[in-house]
């Protein structure tokens, strides 16, 4: 039977992507995708619009988002929680605490940038977010590529926004144990997202793995848009290992500006479960 084309993990002008819900919906049906959830950074906002557009093209969605937590020394991981009940107060107010930081840190990034000679940064990433509940690095890195700074979104990572660069600001998110709390409460699947982006070592890795499940985590990203071939071998591994549901998602921010389109990826292993396999 052919797999089905499910991507787990998009995001919207609600929060850092390119495309309003509705949009980011029917490319997604255009591009074949039969499940799609839309998991917004710290944001319920858009789950409405993308599920009433999903529904008038007939395309099978779930809601979800996907939550910034602060794990080990200042690093950030990000939590994708699917199935999740929109609705649920304590998700709600802990998504509301967590973005609640998110104007604070763009006032300390613009500050930091500025005495590079990159001036006005504030200002510009808010024109890009449009709430300063909302900002994000991706606003931050939209407005340098527009002032001609650099020529992509990427390359202002690696100089500017990353951790250890002069534009990178520390910040305290939500804790594991928070998270897992509001996504399980919230009748949710937590998953672990891209887990191939964290500087974290082999002993780390297994000690996030270790606690994510014994909080109640599900999932992990086998494949993700920024994960390379051994990484997906390696997440395969261990899915396997911890008994995780294997997830698949792109991590679509907006076209020309992500590693892969809606719905693009290979098919997970066969002999892994998919997260989605419990929906269906």
């Amino acid at each position: 039977m052919k797999p089905l084309n499910a991507d787990m993990h998009c995001h919207s002008t609600v929060s850092d992507g390119l495309l309003a819900p509705a949009d980011l919906v029917r490319r997604a049906q255009g591009n074949g995708v039969e499940l799609l959830a839309l998991t917004d950074h710290d944001e319920l906002g858009g789950l409405a619009e993308a599920r009433a557009t999903a529904d008038e093209v007939a395309l099978r969605f779930i809601d979800g988002v996907e939550i910034s937590i602060s794990w080990g020394d200042d690093q950030t991981v990000h939590i994708v929680a699917l199935g999740i009940d929109p609705a649920n107060t304590a998700l709600v107010e802990g998504l509301h605490k967590v973005r609640s930081g998110r104007d604070a840190r763009a006032g300390r990034m613009a500050a930091e940038l500025d005495k590079v000679g990159i001036h006005g940064a504030y200002e510009g990433a808010l024109r890009h977010a449009g709430n300063p509940a909302l900002v994000s690095r991706s606003h931050f890195a939209r407005y340098i590529v527009e002032q001609g700074h650099v020529k992509d979104v990427k390359s202002v990572f690696d100089y500017w926004l990353a951790k250890g660069k002069p534009g990178y600001v520390e910040h305290s998110w939500a804790t594991l144990e928070e998270a897992l709390g509001w996504i399980v409460g919230a009748g949710g699947t937590a998953v672990i997202a891209h887990p191939g982006r964290y500087r974290l070592s082999k002993t780390e890795r297994h000690e996030l793995f270790a606690a994510f499940k014994d909080l109640g985590g599900r999932g992990i990203e086998v494949l993700s848009g920024s994960h390379k071939d051994d990484e997906v071998r390696e997440y395969s591994r261990i899915a396997r290992e911890f008994g995780f549901l294997a997830s698949r998602g792109s991590d679509f921010h907006g076209p020309g500006e992500s590693w892969i389109d809606l719905g693009k990826m290979p098919d997970l292993p066969e002999d892994l479960t998919p997260v989605w396999s419990q929906w269906l």
